[in-house]
């Protein structure tokens, strides 16, 4: 049996324990101790890391849910009844706190909300994300996301205590809980002050004011109608914060002008490249319609380098025309790689995957398709490429 030391101070950072049995299992040290600080993993928390004796401690676990015993997995054995000392990675333990200690504060917002019971979470990153049994259609959730994180801010304002106890099974149905218990016997709960209660065994903050700020990133529909919200909380909603206000600061230099007004630069310059790509496609009609009017001139079969942004539209026009047998090319940017595209008649004979196999792959070509095959190769065998169907046209 393990002592929780987590439980009693989620804030201490080291400890002195008894190693109480070591073994090695598909090549993991697994060590036991008689009392720990470290939290394994549960509960959507994950596990704490740090040292033991000063060797790396990498995970934590319980090998049965519920159970007694806790695991370390370290990165070399230790002796067994051994006096170590522990410490953990606070910064690691602290940001798990926060996310944690955010979840419930959430939780207890979207209650008050919008009556969406919490339902599953995971607060294995920085971005934590929270399921609720409903789903209320974009609006009417975009609406509850914008009340519960006013909510859930109010509650960090308010600086109200957390605290936890151990609950006789007797005791537990007369507790005010968020959500019933899944286990039997007596129940750890964790109390927000005035605000949330609910079983739980994780490591938590002293007061809501630590969690904070709390930003709500966004929701998506889950399955069987549900909802999945995407938070961020405490020192890690400071950091997105942070990183998105010097890419905005970073665009708007890019444009001249003041943060608030990138949505507007953004918009004229897609309004730009949306015009812009008309008269591209325009062009590229055009020119499709020249080169194939020069190939047919010439004769099939044929070859020839055209721009990227004609490739696909010449190779749609020069496949209608009767007889047409042609290999286009085009240099990607960057100039390392070409694109290729190889189209034919549909009453000409030939096999394109046959020639392209025996023709092109030789010079490095990959590629696929059916009734016209497309692929790369090297920029370097792009003029061997060119000449191998031009001798083709010759031999026919």
């Amino acid at each position: 049996m393990s002592e929780r030391l987590f439980w009693q101070d989620s804030y201490a950072t080291s400890f002195t324990a008894t190693v109480t049995r070591v073994r090695e299992e598909d090549g993991r040290f697994l060590v036991e101790l008689d009392r720990t600080l470290f939290y394994p993993t549960s509960g959507g928390q994950p596990h704490d890391t740090g040292t033991l004796g000063g060797v790396r401690v990498v995970d934590v676990f319980e090998p049965k849910k519920h159970g007694k015993r806790i695991v370390h997995v370290l990165e070399a054995p230790l002796e067994e009844g051994a006096d170590v000392e522990g410490k953990i990675d606070w910064d690691r333990r602290y940001r798990h706190m926060q996310r944690h200690t955010g979840q419930h504060i959430l939780s207890q917002a979207f209650l008050r909300a919008a009556q969406w019971n919490t339902i599953a979470v995971s607060l294995a990153g920085p971005e934590i994300h929270i399921d609720f049994d409903v789903w209320p259609g974009p609006e009417a959730a975009a609406e509850a996301l914008e009340k519960a994180e006013a909510l859930a801010n109010w509650a960090v304002y308010a600086n109200l205590a957390v605290s936890a106890r151990e609950v006789p099974e007797a005791q537990v149905p007369l507790l005010p809980l968020r959500r019933m218990p899944k286990v039997r016997g007596a129940v750890r709960v964790v109390e927000i002050e005035d605000w949330d209660m609910a079983p739980c065994g994780g490591t938590h903050l002293r007061s809501t004011a630590e969690a904070g700020p709390i930003k709500l990133l966004g929701f998506e529909k889950g399955k069987k109608k549900t909802i999945r919200v995407y938070a961020r909380t405490g020192w890690e909603a400071l950091e997105d914060y942070a990183a998105k206000h010097r890419t905005l600061k970073a665009l708007a230099g890019r444009f001249s002008a003041g943060v608030f007004d990138v949505p507007e630069r953004v918009q004229k310059l897609e309004d730009e490249l949306y015009a812009a790509r008309g008269e591209v496609q325009a062009l590229a009609e055009e020119l499709a319609e020249r080169y194939a009017r020069e190939l047919a001139g010439s004769g099939f079969p044929a070859a020839r380098q055209v721009p990227l942004a004609a490739l696909a539209a010449a190779g749609r026009r020069v496949a209608e025309w009767p007889e047409a047998l042609a290999l286009l090319a085009a240099l990607e940017p960057g100039g390392e790689r070409a694109r290729l595209l190889l189209v034919k008649h549909s009453d000409r004979p030939e096999d394109l995957r046959a020639l392209w196999k025996e023709r092109l792959e030789p010079l490095g070509a990959r590629g696929g398709g059916r009734d016209h095959i497309q692929g790369q190769l090297p920029a370097g065998k792009l003029q061997a490429a060119l000449e191998v169907f031009e001798r083709l046209g010759e031999a026919t």
